[in-house]
């Protein structure tokens, strides 16, 4: 992790943060200065277009807070795992989920992800892990963001892509593709998710 990217976002967290709970004029102009200085160091460190970086940190709101991902790693009958291509990132593999969202449950999100890139239907078994994106060693993003894996067994449906799919496929642990989309899955992260299938006593993984 750049450690430009670590002091921009800071910034960004302490403008956002500021500009919920303050209703001081002046103080509210100063976090707005923050967060510009902080769209100007994401812009920079990344080569991005500093207007959509400041637009994007505009767009948040409330206390800031780590994101949430969710990432099922379905089973089935013959052990192996359920991978999806991602349009949005060159129909590299990953394994279904996405960002959570709001008024569902993890669980019901991860069902929801599965169902909707996939067409299956799954059965959550457990949280196999809790892992800080950042110390994972995915490539860096514009905010902080947790990722919580669930193990699932598969329990109906069709394979059928979609508008964020375009391919669906089971893997062996032997066999899982090389052209991952590494923003969203790791290879460490798919193993560690087979050695949870075969180990059904084995605690939650943190960070």
């Amino acid at each position: 992790m750049p450690q430009w990217l670590l002091w921009a976002r800071e910034l960004q967290a302490l403008a956002q943060s500021g500009l919920a709970f303050t209703q001081n004029p002046f103080d509210r102009e100063r976090y707005e200065s923050i967060r510009k200085i902080a769209a100007d160091m994401m812009a920079v460190g990344s080569g991005a277009v500093m207007e959509r970086v400041l637009d994007l940190l505009t767009g948040q709101h409330g206390y800031a807070t780590p994101k949430v991902v969710v990432r099922a790693g379905v089973f089935d009958a013959r052990g192996r795992i359920l991978m999806v291509r991602e349009r949005l990132d060159h129909d590299r593999w990953t394994l279904p989920g996405g960002w959570a969202d709001v008024n569902l449950t993890p669980v019901e999100n991860v069902i929801k992800e599965v169902r909707e890139e996939s067409g299956h239907t799954i059965r959550v078994i457990r949280l196999a892990a809790v892992w800080d994106r950042d110390r994972q060693g995915h490539p860096p993003g514009p905010f902080p963001c947790y990722t919580l894996f669930f193990l699932c067994e598969l329990t109906g449906g069709v394979a059928c892509t979609s508008i964020e799919t375009s391919e669906i496929g089971w893997f062996g642990a032997a066999d899982i593709p090389a052209d991952l989309s590494v923003g969203r899955v790791l290879p460490e992260q798919i193993a560690r998710m087979f050695v949870h299938a075969r180990n059904a006593d084995l605690p939650t993984d943190f960070d």
